[in-house]
């Protein structure tokens, strides 16, 4: 019988990381050991781990990612795991943590161990940005890498890499779906990455890093050539790009707190003083207050947020006070967030461009980017705001909006059923972020029929497995079934990725029915004309006075579209002891 250790970080997945430890405590029952679970999340520590428990310890699963603890284990065997491996198949963790424990000790020389330092990020900052992190600190501990995470999330960055594990690594590995800061990283080999491989294929994407990453601008130390360091680092960055889509989405991560902000103030500030809340003469009130600090302080925040920090992604530091010029000028301009997008772009790539063949002397390079870039890019953005494209996109905007408002019956149904097929196609990849960008953007606008339905139809496919767990058990494992329960907290909350570990493990069953029910949701959505003024939240939201529009019907459609895709697996999935089988 062997005694093992467990400790889980699962930062904001308290719940997840609770039902880990259980699944791990059942698997070591049935399997004849005993394991002691240290459970580390956002709401504290639970079952701490005793002093000394490691002296008499085989091994220990380190099980995702943050401050393990690790210090503790000197001299202990360790194996790593992702939270959803856990919770997939706890025993096949086990058994996998048993084998390395009595596996024969290696020296580093021997493995060719490689510390690795990493930074993951996305959008909105919720789940892909751990979901990548378990994916790489798995993937590296299983290749015998010694790996550090930092991880970039919509509560700012978590277990922040300090000045010596960035100084030691060997590979500095970015998976990111936002603009992400590489000045601490001068000199270092850097690999950048997207979310998506790190969580579908993280050894594969270790490996990479480690054969194929880069130097990244010149190491502080050197300093003779500052101007021809910051040349090289600035070449680098830009060959680095990834493209318009990762720019758009690092403007939306930043805009998305204002949106969410603004939306929550201006619907409590009509819950406070009724509809007319924002006339004249409802001025000293609480309720118009309210509404003013959402309405004219985070709503006229929104643009240039999105515009500067697209302009950010594409030109680093000196792309931001264009980009937010620009985007006020949209603003004023009545071109809202399309015009914060295009005024995004010229700031970013016209500074861009400046900074590449702006050539200073060494002693004057410091005011490129405080004083000539911010300038001249503001000035070349503003003017081609005001003359060349701000009228034209004014007007697209508004005839969009126009169209939107005014759009019934089939029209709405047909655009629903787009919104609430993209929402589900891929979880939170990018055909998902593409329809909530467009849906949030149109909030600007005070168009918010596209958004209520963004927003039930990307419920829907955690909340449907969920729910398919329960009435068709013999559909999924006995692990399945349990990780049914963490889906339906995420999908209340608006946490589409809740469901990418079943859509992982059978893609041809799951997807389209996932698909089927939120098409269905986000069609009766439109069809019902329902209003959202909160662009995240989930169900939190709807008990809040004017938030939601038509709030039975909308009920009716999120319940729709949870039950489609859950009888929609019942019959494309088949039974699991036809699928052992088989």
């Amino acid at each position: 019988m062997a005694n093992m250790l467990a400790v889980i970080a699962a930062g904001d997945l308290s719940t997840q990381a609770v039902l880990a430890a259980e699944a791990l405590r059942k698997a070591a029952a049935a399997l004849g050991h005993t394991i002691q679970v240290e459970v580390r999340s956002s709401l504290g520590v639970r079952n701490t781990l005793p002093a000394g428990a490691a002296q008499g310890a085989q091994g220990v699963i380190l099980v995702g990612s943050g401050d393990l603890g690790e210090e503790r284990f000197a001299g202990l065997k360790r194996s790593a795991a992702a939270l959803d491996a856990v919770l997939r198949d706890a025993r096949a963790v086990l058994e996998q943590a048993l084998a390395t424990a009595q596996a024969p000790v290696q020296t580093a020389a021997q493995t060719g161990t490689k510390k690795i330092v990493a930074i993951t990020s996305c959008p909105t900052g919720i789940a892909h940005t751990f979901m990548a992190a378990e994916g790489i600190q798995q993937a590296a501990q299983a290749l015998g890498h010694v790996v550090r995470v930092e991880t970039q999330g919509s509560v700012g960055a978590r277990d922040t890499l300090t000045e010596q594990e960035i100084r030691e690594a060997d590979v500095v590995l970015i998976a990111a779906d936002t603009q992400v800061d590489l000045a601490r990283f001068a000199g270092k080999r850097v690999f950048k990455s997207g979310t998506k491989p790190a969580i579908n294929d993280g050894r594969a994407l270790v490996e990479r890093a480690l054969a194929e990453a880069q130097p990244h601008g010149t190491a502080p130390a050197l300093a003779d050539g500052v101007a021809a360091g910051k040349a090289a680092k600035a070449e680098h960055v830009a060959a680095q790009r990834s493209g318009p889509y990762k720019h758009l989405m690092t403007g939306v991560s930043f805009m998305l707190p204002f949106v969410v902000t603004g939306g929550l103030l201006i619907a409590i500030a009509f819950a406070l003083g009724g509809i007319y809340v924002f006339e004249d003469s409802q001025q000293g009130t609480l309720g118009n207050a309210l509404f003013q600090i959402g309405a004219k302080g985070a709503f006229a925040l929104m643009v240039p947020a999105l515009a500067g920090y697209i302009a950010f992604s594409i030109a680093d530091r000196p792309g931001i006070t264009p980009g937010m010029v620009g985007g006020i000028l949209a603003a004023n301009l009545g071109a809202g967030f399309l015009g914060g997008i295009v005024a995004g772009f010229i700031a970013g790539y016209a500074t861009s461009f400046l900074n590449r063949n702006i050539r200073l002397h060494k002693n004057l390079e410091g005011l490129k980017p405080v004083l000539i870039l911010p300038l001249l890019g503001s000035l070349v953005t503003g003017l081609a705001m005001i003359y060349v494209v701000g009228a034209p996109v004014a007007e697209a905007l508004a005839t969009l909006s126009a169209w939107l408002k005014g759009m019934q019956g089939s029209s709405a149904i047909l655009l629903g059923l787009l919104i609430g097929a993209m929402m589900a196609f891929d979880m939170g990849g990018p055909v998902n972020k593409a329809a909530y960008a467009f849906s949030t953007g149109l909030i600007a606008s005070q168009v918010y029929t596209p958004m209520a339905a963004a927003m039930a139809a990307g419920m829907v496919p955690p909340l449907g497995l969920a729910l398919a767990t329960k009435l068709f058990a013999d559909r999924f494992t006995r692990e399945e079934r349990e990780a049914g329960n963490a889906a339906g907290i995420l999908g209340i909350a608006f946490i589409t990725e809740g469901a990418i570990p079943f859509a992982a493990r059978d893609p041809l069953r799951v997807i389209p029915a996932l698909v089927l029910g939120a098409a269905l949701t986000g069609a009766i959505s439109m069809g019902i004309g329902a209003e959202l003024k909160v662009p995240h939240g989930g169900i939190f939201v709807l008990p809040i006075p004017n938030a939601v529009t038509h709030l039975a019907g909308y009920v009716v459609a999120l319940v729709a579209g949870t039950v489609t895709t859950a009888v929609a697996l019942r019959f494309l999935k088949r039974p699991v002891s036809s699928v052992v089988t088989a």
